[in-house]
């Protein structure tokens, strides 16, 4: 694997209050599979480094030597809050990558896909239905994405325009639209029901720790089997 690579910011688009989509050109991209991720560090004046690791949103191919971060600033964060808004489209920042190899999807695999997302745990979920939708497949693909309020979804626009044979559902965990069929609150065994069967269905689960075990928690209760469930978790 290559070392640090130079990455220039070109693009910073809002996601929700405090979610950014940060594209940048790192030249010699060597690509990456849908789920991967990348450290980003940066460096102060005094020679301070800092590393974070943030996933890839968007399937290689998508933009030659482009590639596409989610970033999720933290209150009190030391890198999150200067990446989301005041690093300067322009600046360059380093980037090492790709990385992970468990929590992907590659091109050679087939079959019913059931996403689970929590929060900013849609970004390598959406490097999926992204990679699912440029290859034109056929089957059968769910995801269930949990954020708090409407207001809170990442990729809004994109989600409601999705490719023939996806479905997507959004569970509200503390404020649910006004007539909503489902109330808030935490994903249950009943959001479920009607999922792809267990039997073929690849599972990929992502987002805060506690969500992730929960939610890993119910596939299993609900015949999915440990060999085709993977998890990604963070905080």
């Amino acid at each position: 694997m290559h070392g640090w690579r130079r990455a220039r910011l070109t693009e910073r688009t809002k996601q929700t209050a405090t979610g950014r989509t940060l594209t940048f050109e790192v030249p010699h991209w060597p690509g990456h599979l849908p789920g991967q991720h990348v450290d980003v560090r940066l460096t102060a004046d005094d020679g301070y480094q800092a590393v974070r690791s943030y996933s890839l949103a968007a399937p290689a191919g998508a933009g030659g030597d482009r590639i596409e971060l989610g970033v999720q600033a933290t209150f009190g964060g030391e890198v999150s809050p200067y990446l989301a808004d005041d690093l300067p489209v322009g600046a360059e920042v380093e980037v090492m990558g790709p990385l992970g190899g468990w929590f992907v999807r590659t091109p050679q695999d087939r079959g019913p896909l059931l996403l689970i997302a929590g929060g900013s745990g849609v970004v390598p979920v959406m490097a999926m239905l992204r990679a699912r939708a440029a290859s034109a497949s056929g089957d059968p693909c769910v995801l269930l994405y949990s954020v708090r309020a409407p207001d809170e979804v990442w990729y809004a626009t994109e989600l409601d325009a999705v490719a023939e044979g996806v479905r997507v559902r959004l569970l509200y965990t503390r404020t649910a639209p006004e007539g909503s069929r489902r109330p808030a609150g935490r994903i249950t065994a009943d959001d479920l029901l009607g999922m792809p069967p267990p039997t073929d269905t690849h599972c990929y689960v992502c987002g805060p720790t506690a969500f992730v075990e929960h939610a890993g928690e119910l596939l299993l209760a609900a015949g999915y089997g440990p060999d085709r469930i993977r998890t990604e978790r963070f905080g």
